[in-house]
C-alpha cells in the first residue's frame, strides 16, 4: 500500500486555530502536540544535568548523565533542539508535526555517523553506545509521533489531514453497455486501425477526424452514433424523395397526354 504525506494547506492564524478546534481531528493534534513537549522536556532535563555535572565542551569523554555521557556540545544541541520543539508546539500541532518529521531521520543519523567514531577523536559529542541507541528510540519515537494520523493510504474521515472526499473525481464507467454502443465500439477502433495503416475510406477518415477532438471514449463514442444517426437521417430522407419522384402526379398526366395525342 502507498503512503502518502499529507502536507498542510497554508492558511491564517485564524484558520489554523479554528481548525484545532475540539472534534476535528482532537486526538490527532493533542498526541503530536504533547509528544513534542514531553520529548523537549526530556532532552531540557538531560541537558541541564549534564551542565551541572561540569563537563567540558569539547571533551570527547563526557560525564555520566541518566545512563549516558554528554559533553557541553551535546548538551548545548539538546537545549536547541528541546527549543525548537517547544516553539513548535506552542504555534500549533501541524508545525509540531512538520518538525518531528524533520527531527527524527536527523536523530538515527546522527546515531549512524557517532556509531562510527566511537572511540575516536571525532566522537566530538562524547557518545556512547548508549547514547547511539538513545538516539535511535527518540528519532523513532519522533517520527511515530509526527507521522501519527497524517501518513498513511487510507486516512479516516475525522482526521485533520485527510484530503475532503469532494475533491476526488467520480469514476465513470464508459464502457459500452447496448448492442448498438457495442457494435459502435467495434466501428470506431476499425476506423482508426484503418486510418493508421492509411487504408481508411474518406467516411471513415472524417469520423475519425470528428472523435479527435473528444478526451474521453464515451465522447468519442457518442459523435460516432451521432454521425450513425445523421447518415440513417440522410439515407431515409433520400429515399423518401425518391419515392416522391417516382410516384409524382405529373408522370400519370404525362402519359395521359401521351395517349390523347395518339388517338
Amino acid at each position: 500500500m502507498a503512503l502518502r504525506l499529507h502536507l498542510p494547506h497554508r492558511r491564517t492564524d485564524g484558520s489554523a486555530r479554528s481548525e484545532e478546534r475540539p472534534g476535528l481531528g482532537a486526538r490527532v493534534y493533542a498526541v503530536q502536540r504533547i509528544g513534542a513537549v514531553l520529548v523537549a522536556l526530556f532532552l531540557l532535563v538531560f541537558a541541564v544535568l549534564g551542565f551541572a555535572s561540569g563537563q567540558q565542551f569539547f571533551s570527547t569523554r563526557g560525564q555520566p548523565v541518566l545512563g549516558m555521557t554528554s559533553n557541553g556540545l551535546l548538551s548545548t544541541i539538546s537545549v536547541v533542539v528541546a527549543l525548537v520543539l517547544l516553539a513548535a508546539a506552542a504555534h500549533s500541532a501541524r508545525t509540531a508535526s512538520t518538525v518531528m518529521i524533520v527531527l527524527g531521520p536527523l536523530f538515527l543519523l546522527s546515531a549512524l555517523v557517532n556509531s562510527i567514531v566511537l572511540s575516536t577523536s571525532l566522537n566530538w559529542l562524547a557518545f556512547e553506545v548508549s547514547n547511539v541507541l538513545f538516539s535511535v528510540v527518540v528519532g523513532l519515537l519522533m517520527l511515530l509521533l509526527g507521522a501519527y494520523g497524517r501518513i498513511g493510504g487510507h486516512l479516516p474521515p475525522d482526521s485533520p489531514y485527510a484530503h475532503p472526499t469532494a475533491d476526488v473525481s467520480p469514476y465513470i464507467d464508459e464502457r459500452p453497455r447496448t448492442p448498438e454502443e457495442v457494435a459502435a465500439e467495434h466501428a470506431m477502433r476499425e476506423a482508426e486501425v484503418a486510418v493508421v495503416q492509411h487504408t481508411a475510406s474518406p467516411e471513415q477518415y472524417r469520423r475519425v477526424q470528428a472523435m479527435a477532438q473528444e478526451h474521453t471514449d464515451l465522447d468519442r463514442r457518442r459523435v460516432w452514433m451521432a454521425l450513425d444517426a445523421a447518415a440513417e437521417e440522410e439515407a431515409r430522407h433520400h429515399v423518401t424523395s425518391s419515392g416522391h419522384g417516382v410516384a409524382h402526379p405529373g408522370a400519370r398526366h404525362l402519359t395521359w397526354h401521351r395517349e390523347g395525342h395518339r388517338s
